[in-house]
């Protein structure tokens, strides 16, 4: 179980290297956030954005702010992989509705929702900036283009067999 105290030092030591980098004062939050949420697994403990508010003279309500604001910031716990469907227009014309439900019946996930092995948890996006290659989805930080129901399975298989060979 993690403890305050140990969320604390924690922030404390990603904050100390976050201002050591050459980052504008600006960026420090949005950066400090990024690594703290690196850290933890996918998302940002509430005791870590009462650390920050110590350390930077923040209001805790700006930094939920931004916590909240920014659909790559999670304050509760998601999967190992983040998978990212694209919900707009182009992508919902181009299979997208296919693409989503053979994604949803692979991993047994709703929007929102994380499977049972915490492998992968399921957030729709409004657009991912890749019109030209839709339907499209984001893993993490890789998209996928051009999907069709098939590729979604197989993007999804390749994932767990590389989670099955790195327990090994």
């Amino acid at each position: 179980m993690i403890t305050r105290d140990d969320v604390s030092k924690t922030v404390h030591d990603i904050y100390e290297k976050i201002t050591q980098e050459s980052f504008e004062e600006g960026d420090m939050l949005i950066n400090a956030l990024h690594a703290i949420q690196d850290h933890y697994g996918n998302y940002i403990p509430l005791e870590a954005a009462e650390a920050l508010k110590e350390l930077t003279g923040l209001p805790l309500a700006k930094i939920y702010e931004v916590m909240t604001f920014y659909t790559m910031f999670s304050n509760r716990p998601r999967g190992k992989y983040v998978i990212r469907v694209c919900k707009s227009l182009p992508c919902h014309v181009s299979r997208g509705g296919e693409v989503l439900d053979a994604l949803k019946n692979k991993l047994g996930v709703d929007f929102s929702e994380t499977t049972e092995d915490g492998l992968f948890t399921l957030e729709e996006s409004s657009c991912l900036g890749l019109c030209g290659v839709s339907p499209v989805l984001m893993v993490n930080d890789e998209a996928y283009g051009n999907l069709t129901p098939e590729r979604v399975e197989e993007i999804i298989d390749t994932l767990v067999t590389r989670e099955r060979s790195d327990e090994e």
